[in-house]
């Protein structure tokens, strides 16, 4: 019997070979967790596709056009060693509030979730700490919750007992936020999250890569810090020389993620990093591998 990633995999392996090759060689590695857990996640976007009239090919197509977009982002980086984009309300008119470019965009991020090894890998870390964790969260924020993965996971983990809260600044982001939880408790918030007030503090915050798409990202760790409660916790990823179309602020590695963290006010309880390709240090340094960061931030005392 043919299983979603299977047809995901030779549908791209038709349309493009290379990229069909790496993400084999990826899955080399995992385990029958990783399977089982891929099958319920195609599952249930198939589900949430069709509610939109829309087919898994549709998704497929999203994908391989985001893969495009980062590879000629990447041929710019590599010749200029800057992103191509420079602020916030540039990415926001060219991006965020461009509907032909969300619809393909999100979908193309929530497939890369299980067909990039760093980024499933990002997701075992954080299901671990949601354990870890999970006795003191009342209160939980997702902040720029597009795939709506991180809340999904902490309410299978926690269940009913917190109180949910997701603030995105796309309506494009939050729509499938929505269907891909689908949990009538969460609150949902079209919010910058500068101009977000909430009536309460927060036990977990999670935020996945968004520091590099502002120009200030210790401004924004400073907002989730005044969000947190004292003995909260704050869960966020961001990559290292990982040129997008809407990526704004370039770590050109995890020492400028730290000295961010540390002006804000936070300093890393847990870290997990991965490099985006199967190399070397000395290689990934010298051709500017991008490196998926994960930390747990507290307060400083």
């Amino acid at each position: 019997m043919q299983t979603s990633l299977t047809y995901i995999i030779d549908r791209i392996s038709s349309k493009n070979k290379l990229h069909a090759k790496k993400i084999k060689n990826n899955l080399q590695n995992f385990d029958e967790n990783y399977f089982s857990r891929a099958e319920l996640f195609f599952r249930k976007y198939q589900a949430v596709l069709q509610r939109e009239n829309k087919t898994l090919d549709f998704a497929i197509d999203c994908y391989l056009q985001m893969v495009a977009d980062i590879n000629y982002e990447t041929v710019q980086f590599m010749h200029t060693g800057e992103y191509s984009s420079k602020s916030f309300d540039e990415v926001n008119k060219r991006v965020y509030n461009n509907p032909d470019i969300m619809n393909y965009y999100v979908h193309g991020i929530l497939m890369s979730q299980f067909l990039w090894a760093h980024h499933y890998n990002i997701q075992i870390f954080f299901s671990k700490i949601i354990n870890e964790y999970s006795n003191n969260i009342v209160n939980y924020l997702e902040v720029g919750g597009g795939h709506g993965l991180y809340t999904s996971e902490a309410i299978s983990i926690i269940g009913n007992k917190a109180k949910y809260d997701l603030v995105d600044i796309s309506q494009s982001s939050i729509d499938i936020a929505k269907m891909m939880i689908d949990n009538n408790d969460v609150s949902y918030f079209l919010s910058d999250i500068f101009n977000f007030e909430p009536v309460r503090k927060y036990d977990f915050i999670s935020m996945g890569e968004v520091l590099e798409h502002v120009e200030n990202p210790v401004k924004l760790l400073k907002k989730l810090h005044s969000l947190l409660n004292d003995d909260g916790r704050l869960f966020i990823t961001a990559p290292t020389n990982g040129p997008t179309i809407d990526h704004i602020y370039l770590f050109k590695n995890t020492d400028d993620i730290r000295s961010v963290i540390a002006m804000a006010g936070f300093e890393p309880e847990k870290e997990f990093c991965i490099y985006a390709e199967e190399v070397s240090p000395e290689v990934a340094e010298k051709y500017k591998v991008s490196m998926m960061y994960a930390g747990v931030l507290k307060k400083q005392k």
